[in-house]
């Protein structure tokens, strides 16, 4: 992204001839690239209501600011994967933001002229509130799914110590409405299969005899069910954890099973519905043959796994930048036009300019304007030539000031790369 100067001067003739010699100095020394920014002829009004309507500009200026950056850190959150891509996302009425503010053209039904200034200046104050109302309530919903979501990962892609069984097992898997016997589930790392297939019959009495039978895998080892008498659950369990077979505490129990499938699938809606880019995508759940991976039923998988990166909340995002970002440049043209009449008087003439600094010649660009320029105010050019000078009664403020009205558009704010 890049830094504007928005710049304007008096258009009389002998301005005219000085705006000349700036383009013809700037183009021929590469300084900056130039345009005219067309400010249509609005409305005066009073002295004492430009001064007061200049400080509320200047506090609308910032708060605009601050909340297209926030549009923009919030579409380079949700294009996480994509952030390539942001840029091209950040569009002003469908348009790149250079190419909107270098053929910058006053919208004249959204913002009509005839009415006062103060009343475009509370036209765009609301838009750009609502737009930060809405962006609170969105962001508010996003990052609850978000939260959900990455609960979803968790259980869903944690090891076979951890993660959940819900889509792993079977009820075939289990004896299940038996008074004596049961089934466990234990985690045996990859590097003990052969020793567990030997030892499982006997690491505590009572154990069935060929009962075990690997149901699931992943990189670090597999899930294997066994069958025992109940009464020596607790002496297998011990015996299973001195060989480092980890006994999960698992029963199945197939109302809750349901219940979680449930819940899993709500929240796999939940992202559907949002079309959300950024978490990423959850592998797909497969059903390998006996003894391979499986990371669940095919319906969980694809209730789990569509995104799409133009959801409701991104569509959402691009618009309201973009509405957000014209609003913006809105607020600049006022700027120029309340600073321009307080400056140079009545009655309203001034050409508006639009600088692309070059990056390496800022400040020999800031010297030729403040040289071509100075005639405007020769006390404040004088005292920007010579920062050491010392002359009563010139007090400035901690606002950047030139003999000339200058404001900055600092478009690499919005670089969320």
């Amino acid at each position: 992204m890049s830094e504007f100067w928005l710049i304007s001067a008096p258009g009389d003739k002998t301005n005219l001839q000085a705006w000349e010699r700036m383009n013809t100095v700037t183009s021929k020394s590469n300084l900056s690239s130039n345009s005219k920014f067309h400010i249509p002829d609005l409305k005066v009004g009073t002295l004492d209501a430009l001064v007061g309507l200049s400080d509320e500009l200047g506090k609308l200026d910032s708060f605009a600011e601050s909340v297209i950056k926030k549009i923009a850190q919030y579409i380079g959150e949700v294009m996480e994967d994509s952030k390539d891509k942001v840029q091209e996302n950040l569009l002003a009425n469908g348009v790149d933001l250079i190419s909107y503010l270098t053929r910058f053209e006053w919208d004249m039904a959204k913002y009509p002229i005839k009415q006062p200034l103060k009343n475009i200046s509370e036209a765009l104050a609301k838009q750009v509130t609502q737009i930060e109302t809405d962006l609170k309530t969105r962001s508010a919903a996003y990052n609850n799914i978000k939260g959900n979501l990455e609960n979803l990962e968790k259980k869903t892609m944690g090891n076979l110590l951890t993660r959940t069984l819900a889509d792993i097992v079977h009820k075939e898997d289990f004896v299940l409405n038996s008074e004596y016997l049961i089934t466990l589930l234990v985690v045996v790392p990859k590097s003990s299969y052969i020793q567990w297939q030997k030892t499982y019959e006997s690491l505590s009495d009572m154990v069935v005899p060929r009962s075990t039978k690997m149901i699931a895998e992943d990189a670090e080892g597999g899930l294997f069910t066994v069958t025992l008498f109940r009464k020596v659950m607790d002496d297998f369990k011990a015996k299973a954890r001195e060989n480092r077979f980890m006994v999960r505490e698992f029963y199945y129990d197939e109302k809750e099973l349901k219940c979680e499938k449930e819940e899993l699938m709500k929240l796999a809606s939940d992202k559907k519905q949002q079309y959300v880019s950024c978490l990423g995508t959850i592998p797909a759940a497969h059903d390998g043959p006996s003894g391979t991976a499986g990371y669940g039923a095919a319906s969980l998988s694809e209730g789990i796994t569509v995104l799409s990166s133009q959801g409701p909340l991104l569509r959402w995002l691009k618009v309201n930048f973009s509405e957000a970002f014209v609003a913006w440049i809105h607020v600049k043209a006022l700027r120029v036009f309340v600073e321009s009449v307080l400056r140079y008087g009545l009655p309203v003439n001034f050409q508006a300019m639009l600088l692309q600094p070059n990056r390496k010649s800022v400040k020999r660009l800031r010297d030729v304007l403040n040289v071509v320029f100075k005639h405007l105010d020769e006390v404040a050019a004088a005292s920007i030539m010579d920062p050491g000078m010392d002359i009563p009664g010139l007090q400035l403020s901690n606002q950047e000031y030139y003999p000339y009205v200058y404001f900055k558009i600092d478009l690499s704010l919005l670089d969320c790369s």
